[in-house]
């Protein structure tokens, strides 16, 4: 017994052109977003007029003389 599959020749002209027609949609889409917001890497930069941006650390922990606590 055989199984017989029917592919319809519409159906696949459909798929192509969709497939076509969504890969250059979203390549003129990815060069608009590229132009239009640019992706930086890096630290950002502090704003104007702050010398340090960053929090000054806290001060060291002093340990105490272990004589005094003896």
């Amino acid at each position: 017994m055989g199984l017989v599959v029917v592919i319809s020749l519409p159906l696949i002209l459909f798929c192509l052109i969709l497939g076509f027609g969504c890969y250059f949609f979203g390549k003129s889409r990815g060069r608009q977003e590229v132009r239009t917001n640019p992706q930086v890497y890096g630290v950002p930069a502090p704003p104007p007029g702050a010398a340090n941006s960053y929090p000054s650390p806290p001060p060291p922990h002093a340990k105490p003389d272990s004589a005094e606590t003896a």
